[in-house]
């Protein structure tokens, strides 16, 4: 899943003690941020596998950090407690992390058996990625979804959300029709990088222009 993991932190942000859209964005994909990371010191490891499901041709065989239960937990955690601690709004922490966590169990649905409990196996997953009727509607309406809903609340202007959902699409559509890498290389961690980095930069505009807050 890709997209589709914004899709907690856009249903998050509606409640009324949630951090900022960028914040819960950045929570999302906070596990990812990492795994890119970790991949540049080889800590954690993928290679390009064709075939190995139908989506998605990276195996994912090494994440005993960022992609298990506890793993996440963890980041779940300290991700939490850094929201509170500076909001000083207990309840904002609590959401910063279940949004975290979320991660882990989107990517229950779509991985090929990759995740883990605590680092070791068993290796877990439902395997969704083989099975593009199911996820790639499931990825759009998730994600797509939540935004309308996030709109009613929330009152964003139309051109920072529309760019926003204009970017997600694009996205989307390059990670699904887009040309897939040959090898993993210092350039797979850092498109991720700039990827996350676009949509939670747009994600702020989204959020500089609520209108609840003016209405408030």
């Amino acid at each position: 899943m890709f997209i589709g993991h914004f899709a907690p932190a856009i249903i998050a942000a509606r409640h009324k003690d949630a951090p900022s859209l960028p914040v819960l964005f950045i929570g999302a994909q906070l596990v990812d941020w990492a795994f890119f990371g970790l991949l540049l010191t080889g800590a954690e490891k993928m290679r390009v596998t064709p075939g190995i499901s139908v989506m998605n041709p990276m195996d994912l065989y090494h994440m005993p950090y960022t992609h298990s239960l506890l793993g996440s937990a963890v980041f779940a955690i300290l991700f939490g407690g850094l929201v509170s601690l500076v909001s000083k709004n207990r309840a904002a922490g609590i959401i910063a992390a279940i949004v975290v966590l979320s991660h882990w169990f989107l990517d229950l649905l779509v991985h090929v058996p990759d995740l883990t409990l605590a680092g070791s196996p068993p290796k877990l997953g439902l395997g969704l990625w083989n099975h593009p009727a199911i996820e790639m509607p499931l990825e759009l309406v998730l994600t797509f979804g939540s935004l309308w809903l996030y709109a009613k609340v929330a009152k964003p202007k139309t051109v920072p959300l529309a760019l926003l959902a204009a970017i997600l699409l694009l996205l989307q559509a390059i990670n699904w029709f887009g040309p897939v890498e040959a090898e993993v290389t210092t350039g797979t961690s850092l498109l991720a990088f700039f990827a996350y980095g676009l949509v939670t930069l747009a994600a702020w505009w989204v959020y500089r222009s609520e209108g609840r807050k003016q209405a408030g």
